[in-house]
């Protein structure tokens, strides 16, 4: 049986050989990406080997190389982490079915080149989730940024570049003017920089200064989105969709928001924050991005663009729960992890099978294409039914779960705005589902049956089977979870 900290580093060593592989086999198609599937394969599997040995249980951490005294690159496992691990992992296997589909039927250019960087990515995020301390989460973050960078700009035109510049400026921009800041000054204060149990502000961190750190932390991590940080999240939907679907479900938003779950319960903890007040401003700010992001979502016509907008809104009610102080809140916002992932990745595979199949891309000229696609369609209402909230979808339980942790600190406005949330994902997603379904099929769309390749309609399908199956084993997801607010 293989040990937890080789299937670790298996975990992020896998996707680096698939990088390898796409490389040296970039001129044999099938081999190449079928060599890639097999690594995505074992890469989920090393992560359930972990699982396997360890469980939800908190694990020592194990060093790499010491950087200067105090300071390792070191791994260790925790509830968290494991589960981001799995989530990245698994729809890797999946989001590389759906890009072989959309690569080939859209007749993109440089597969290797695009599987290679998102084989990168994958690696990196691996290292974000097993990550001890805060100085190697933000190595692997920074890999993540850079790593992406050239998938948004892939097609190489003037959108695709102008797009890339703005992600990259502006993740760049907030790790290193005020991520870093707060890390050094973390270090500085407490003496460490190591994910613990509780935190390691108490006793170090007082008055004044702990609301304005956790600001730095809260704005440095560009990649959670939160206002007025979040305009790379849109820019970047030039890029082609399965970059879209990992951005936004596999790893970038995802590692955004897990280091803020992380930063919250590991550096500052929940008791530290609840005592202190100091999330009290940025749970009011989540709350504003919230609602300011679904309406800014309600007003765009193209597709992925409105999704982009509730990606913005989504991620903020994780913030939310984090902010909350609450151990309530923050289980909601981790389980929140696993069901926006499901859901929105939905939707996004959904958007790029009708770009493969019909090039469409704005709302309005989604009439009657439900009946030439009724699985794609069918899937994007699972997605989206999940996305607001609704039993028997898996998005129900985290949002309860977050409404949970506002009563318990008697934020009744909180509780009215996660409910009016909702009625706007109604507002912005249900229609594009009733456009498709019920509305007369106008100019060129198809009246008969006729769906995407089956490599961009299966993966989207198989995620929304998944939406219904995470409303059932929510209990199981809370349970797992429960170790790391000391449950």
């Amino acid at each position: 049986m293989i040990d937890t900290f080789s299937a670790i580093y298996l975990s992020m060593l896998l996707p680096l050989l698939a990088m390898v592989g796409n490389l040296i086999f970039a001129d044999r198609a099938n081999l190449r990406d079928g060599f890639t599937f097999a690594c995505a394969v074992a890469t989920f599997g090393a992560v359930l080997i972990v699982l396997a040995n360890e469980g939800s249980a908190i694990t020592q951490e194990v060093s790499l190389v010491e950087v200067f005294p105090g300071v390792d690159i070191a791994f260790n496992v925790e509830p968290l982490g494991l589960m981001f691990a799995l989530i990245a992992s698994g729809l890797w296997i999946l989001t590389h079915i759906y890009g072989i589909g959309y690569m080939r039927g859209n007749n993109e250019d440089h597969h290797a080149r695009f599987f290679a960087y998102f084989c990168i990515a994958i690696s990196s995020v691996m290292g974000i989730a097993f990550a001890s301390n805060m100085f190697t989460l933000f190595l692997f973050y920074e890999i993540l940024t850079i790593s992406t960078y050239p998938l948004v700009a892939h097609k190489g035109n003037k959108d695709s570049v102008d797009g890339a510049r703005v992600y990259l400026g502006i993740l760049i921009g907030t790790s290193i003017a005020l991520q870093l800041t707060a890390i050094i000054w973390t270090y500085a204060l407490t003496g460490t920089l190591d994910f613990t149990e509780g935190g390691i502000m108490e006793g170090k961190v007082a008055g004044w200064l702990a609301p304005i750190l956790l600001a730095l932390y809260a704005f440095g991590i560009g990649k959670a989105a939160l206002m007025p940080f979040h305009k790379w999240l849109p820019a970047a939907m030039v890029a082609p969709t399965p970059v879209s679907a990992l951005l936004h479900a596999v790893a970038v938003v995802k590692a955004g928001v897990f280091t803020m779950l992380k930063v919250g319960v590991y550096i500052f903890g929940i008791d530290y924050l609840a005592q202190t007040g100091a999330s009290e401003w940025l749970m009011w700010l989540a709350a504003y991005s919230i609602i300011a992001a679904s309406v800014i979502a309600m007003m765009q016509q193209n597709l992925k663009r409105r999704l982009a907008y509730s990606t913005v809104s989504q991620l903020s009610y994780i913030t939310l729960g984090m902010a909350l102080a609450t151990s309530m809140g923050a289980l909601g916002g981790g389980m929140h992890i696993a069901m926006h992932a499901m859901g929105k990745i939905t939707l996004f595979m959904c958007a790029g099978a009708i770009y493969v199949k019909y090039h469409k891309t704005e709302i309005y000229q989604l009439k009657g294409l439900g009946r030439a696609m009724p699985i794609t369609f069918a899937a994007f209402f699972v997605g989206s039914l999940s996305i607001i909230g609704l039993p028997p979808l898996g998005g129900s339980w985290s949002k309860f779960l977050l409404m949970m942790g506002a009563a318990d600190t008697g934020h009744v406005v909180i509780i009215g705005v996660l409910m009016l949330s909702s009625l706007l994902n109604v507002a912005y997603l249900l229609p594009i589902v009733a456009r498709a379904f019920f509305l007369p099929a106008t100019g060129d769309t198809p009246t008969s049956y006729n769906e995407a390749p089956l490599f961009c309609w299966l993966p989207p399908a198989i995620t929304a089977v998944g939406c219904i199956i995470l409303f059932f084993y929510a209990g199981y997801i809370q349970e797992f979870l429960m170790p790391m607010v000391g449950g």
